[in-house]
């Protein structure tokens, strides 16, 4: 059985290592390109002050970011009768206040759960999957991301997503930076080690990135997946929807590198070099982990 008050506790304190690793890692980054092309200290600071605003803005303004950023917009009773109900039914056995809900027009099958905490938590579904999955298996992915509020993984990615995204735009920063700045040779000492450190930082910060997200999501997907069983009762149901957002051909158009790891299945399945690098497991995997369940 899932020890789910560890989980919470876990994933409450590696938001706020990602935090304050997210503004050492910028801070770092700052103090290398101030030192090696002599932008003097405002440009440290700016790096420190841009860090904390980034962090602050993605926890407090994230969700918000995010759905704007996929073009979620609010769904309502009357139009999303079956998506608005299974997630109040849902969420009232899951004991936790239920999530505004949002859909994205979109005829790919997928949705994601978002938000700081339960209280202030969202839930998105594609108008494609709304359309195609029938209740029992909605309900399976509604459990899906319902576990991922109560756990609080909803808070660990979003930082995640957000700071990854911010990120991105200060390596293109720093490499027009340094494309155009005034090289330092008096490079020596301390100063020096700090420097090439963070030059090497910015060069493989993508990646960096990337295995950050890969280490976090992969194994979430699996608890949530026995979490959602658990809530329902009904493996069944959760096989068939992974089975039927496998299969579906549509691409979701809207979704991005940093937030591809809120989805409850892999945005990019149909990009055989993004799969390479997928923040999410096998579904064949998780199939077979259900499976055993019945």
């Amino acid at each position: 059985m899932l020890n789910v008050y560890k989980q919470i506790t876990q994933n409450k304190l590696k938001s706020t290592l990602v935090i304050i690793f997210f503004i050492a890692f910028v801070s770092l980054i700052g103090y290398s390109l101030s030192y090696l092309f002599e932008l003097g200290t405002g440009y440290f600071v700016f790096a420190i002050i841009f860090s904390l605003f980034s962090s602050f803005t993605s926890y407090f303004w994230g969700d918000k970011i995010v759905l704007k950023l996929n073009g979620a917009n609010p769904a309502s009773r009357q139009k999303y009768f079956n998506f608005y109900t299974v997630t109040e039914n849902l969420s009232m056995a899951n004991k936790t206040p239920m999530p505004r809900i949002y859909v994205i027009n979109s005829p790919s099958m997928n949705a994601f759960a978002t938000g700081r905490d339960p209280q202030h938590s969202v839930i998105c579904a594609t108008t494609g999957l709304l359309e195609k999955l029938n209740r029992t298996e909605l309900e399976g992915v509604i459990g899906h991301e319902l576990s991922h509020i109560k756990n609080y993984d909803i808070r660990l990615m979003m930082i995640v997503s957000m700071l990854i995204g911010t990120l991105s735009i200060l390596i293109n920063m720093a490499y027009r930076t340094s494309m155009f700045g005034n090289k330092n040779d008096n490079k020596n000492g301390l100063s020096s080690i700090f420097a090439i450190l963070g030059l090497i930082l910015i060069i493989f910060a993508p990646l960096i990135a990337q295995l950050i997200q890969f280490a976090i999501s992969r194994q979430r997907e699996f608890l949530a997946d026995a979490s959602s069983v658990k809530l329902t009762r009904q493996p069944q149901g959760l096989i068939d929807a992974l089975t039927k957002i496998t299969q579906d051909p549509n691409i979701m158009s809207t979704a991005s590198t940093a937030t591809a790891s809120l989805y409850i299945s892999n945005p990019f399945k149909n990009n055989k070099l993004a799969s390479l690098f997928s923040t999410h497991p096998p579904v064949q995997d998780r199939i077979r982990a259900l499976q055993q369940m019945l």
